[in-house]
């Protein structure tokens, strides 16, 4: 697997890689400026810093920039988020979880250190995300926003993960319903989490903000639409994860459910979707409109 900037490189153009670097570089910044113990900040540096899209944080910023915002305005809400997607991932691998060896290329961090440490890590960046979100931006008003949109976007994740691994759904809801709320929660939680948190940092209208929550809505499906599929089209070693995992587990996939064939019909539409929700924000959203497309074809 390669660096994050490698993942972005060539497929949503020079300035998207660039982003994709002034966040990895910030990210480094805070861990180097935080006083951790040794051992836990060696395993928060493994799984923050290693190769990854860093598509939320790059929602948060061209999120901002759609609406007016500069990047500097965005980059603490967006180290966050990252941060917070980090710790999902470390938890998700554990054994009483989804129990995975592989993460990105490389071990996951359990496998890499041992439970109790992938466990502490996770839960102190969880912390740190609050905590760079709180003391890092301005005004104090934007940071309260930020914060409890942040909030309410990992609680949101962490009722996914509960329906995909534990269930809890009335048993008269239907097999598509019941793969949508997993999705919208699991994943897109997140990710329209990401937009609206760059929205605020931007200082959107009423207007704006409503574009961009359409556009997280749509994109966040589609991003799970997309893994789903290439959970049963692509191998172990392209996707640096275990492939054909969720039909193992017996857990409810978009394949698995509609087929594949009418999953890519469903990629198509929520792209559409998408891209037409930023046309009230004209030239600016551009980036989005490309980072969408590049989301809708990615291979791993």
């Amino acid at each position: 697997m390669g660096t994050a900037t490698e993942e972005t490189a060539g497929l949503v153009g020079d300035v998207t890689a660039t982003l994709v670097e002034s966040v990895q570089a910030y990210l480094g910044s805070i861990l180097d400026q935080r006083d951790f113990p040794a051992n836990l900040a060696e395993a928060m540096r493994y799984s923050l810093l290693g190769a990854g899209k860093r598509l939320r944080p790059i929602l948060v910023i061209q999120s901002c920039q759609a609406v007016g915002g500069k990047v500097s305005e965005a980059m603490p809400a967006a180290a966050a988020i990252e941060m917070i997607h980090c710790f999902s991932l470390i938890h998700d691998d554990l054994p009483a979880m989804d129990d995975d060896d592989l993460r990105r290329g490389r071990p996951t961090l359990h496998r890499h250190t041992n439970e109790a440490m992938a466990i502490l890590a996770g839960d102190a960046l969880t912390g740190l995300a609050f905590e760079v979100v709180l003391t890092r931006m301005r005004p104090p008003e934007s940071a309260v926003a930020v914060a409890a949109e942040l909030a309410r976007a990992t609680n949101d994740m962490i009722g996914g993960q509960v329906y995909d691994t534990l269930g809890g759904f009335d048993g008269s809801i239907s097999e598509e319903r019941r793969l949508r709320a997993i999705h919208r929660y699991k994943t897109g939680a997140l990710i329209r989490g990401s937009c609206r948190m760059g929205a605020i940092c931007g200082s959107a209208d009423q207007r704006q903000l409503a574009a961009l929550i359409t556009f997280g809505d749509a994109i966040g499906l589609m991003f799970q639409v997309v893994d789903d599929l290439l959970d049963v089209t692509q191998t172990t070693e392209h996707l640096g994860k275990a492939a054909h995992k969720d039909a193992d587990q017996g857990k409810l996939t978009y394949p698995g459910v509609l087929g594949i064939e009418s999953s890519r019909s469903e990629v198509q539409r929520l792209e559409a979707e998408a891209i037409k929700a930023l046309e009230p924000l004209g030239e600016p959203a551009e980036p989005l409109c490309d980072l969408c497309r590049y989301m809708a074809v990615r291979t791993r």
